[in-house]
């Protein structure tokens, strides 16, 4: 393994561990069941793959260079992520009005939304795919790991490849983590906590993206 694609996988492994709004929602859905964590991770990873693809095909490179059709990508990511965090905060309040009026836990776990297999999957994968800012990290970053004289799209595609990998490995250690520590974690007050904190920063995001200035 040579010297430059040891360090770009120590870089990509930091990029990948990054919490940001896959990190949340990987979390969230591992709280209800592992299952269900597994699943958004694996859709993570499915999300990396359509951006790989891009890069491959320099598609990437379009979509940074047309302003209107960057600014759309970036208008659907922040509104599905604005309703991801919106949805959890609504959980959690329901949740919390059901406690207060001195229901088991029983009961109040039974409000939890239950996202199926397939619910889960589709949410990891879009919150990862609408993602506008990995179109220009994949841009900016890969080159600089492409060495010179040797072919691009080998070399994109094994760099590219190296993202899915990691994410692969780092989501579900994350959904297993937060499975294995879910006796602690699913208690109704860390859960609230939890539950709102993780929808509070994705309704941030959301809302960086929508009204925030063309990422570029």
């Amino acid at each position: 393994m040579d010297a430059q694609l040891l360090a770009f996988v120590a870089v990509a492994a930091g990029m990948v561990a990054l919490p940001g709004a896959d990190f949340t929602v990987v979390v969230r859905n591992a709280l209800v069941s592992r299952r269900s964590g597994l699943a958004t991770a694996v859709g993570v990873a499915g999300g990396l793959l359509v951006h790989t693809a891009l890069a491959a095909a320099g598609l990437a490179a379009v979509l940074v260079t047309m302003p209107v059709l960057f600014r759309t990508v970036q208008l659907l990511g922040g509104a599905y992520v604005l309703y991801l965090g919106l949805s959890g905060l609504y959980a959690m309040r329901r949740r919390a009005a059901t406690s207060g009026t001195g229901t088991g836990a029983e009961e109040e776990d039974a409000g939890r939304p239950r996202p199926g297999l397939a619910r889960s999957l589709r949410q990891g994968f879009l919150t990862n795919a609408l993602n506008p800012k990995a179109p220009v990290l994949f841009l900016s970053l890969l080159p600089q790991f492409v060495p010179e004289g040797r072919s691009a799209l080998p070399r994109t595609l094994l760099l590219a490849s190296v993202v899915v990998v990691l994410a692969l490995v780092w989501f579900p250690a994350v959904a297993l983590l937060v499975d294995r520590l879910g006796r602690w974690l699913r208690r109704p007050r860390a859960s609230r906590a939890i539950e709102g904190g993780s929808g509070t920063a994705l309704t941030a995001l959301g809302l960086v993206l929508v009204t925030g200035p063309l990422l570029r």
